[in-house]
């Protein structure tokens, strides 16, 4: 089963990202700040890391920063979840975060749809499992 580390501060956010993740059929585990995202990371194992880049303790950047050096870490793919603009994209790549995800172009306020397409998408170009109900109609 794909494991998904979501680190995200913003309850509203979290709560949905992680209910449809897991109806999806990922296993999902939470951080709400970037020193619990990165000891969840190296305990964990994620398969995938969707990283908020305005978190409080440590920012984004630095968390991703702290991930790519680490051995146990580096390989993990991180896709940085966030509602910065897009101008920013080409430097979080350039920083080792595989793919870049607009909050806002979610709309997570109507559905989760565009979420889990978003993810299966990503997992699909890393060779990893997609659940069968990740991509069900109607979500």
């Amino acid at each position: 089963m794909t494991k998904i580390l979501l680190v995200e501060d913003s309850k509203f956010l979290r709560m949905a990202m992680e209910r449809a993740l897991a109806r999806a059929g990922y296993n999902v585990v939470c951080a709400i700040d970037g020193v619990e995202a990165i000891a969840l990371a190296e305990k964990e194992k994620p398969n995938l890391i969707l990283l908020d880049m305005l978190l409080p303790k440590m920012g984004g950047q630095q968390v991703l920063a702290a991930l790519k050096k680490n051995p146990a870490t580096a390989g993990i793919a991180v896709v940085a979840c966030t509602g910065l603009s897009q101008k920013n994209a080409a430097r979080l790549k350039q920083d080792g975060v595989c793919e870049f995800l607009d909050k806002s172009e979610l709309g997570l306020d109507k559905g989760s749809g565009k979420l889990l397409a978003a993810v299966s998408e990503i997992l699909r170009e890393l060779n990893l499992d997609v659940p069968a109900g990740a991509c069900a109609p109607g979500r």
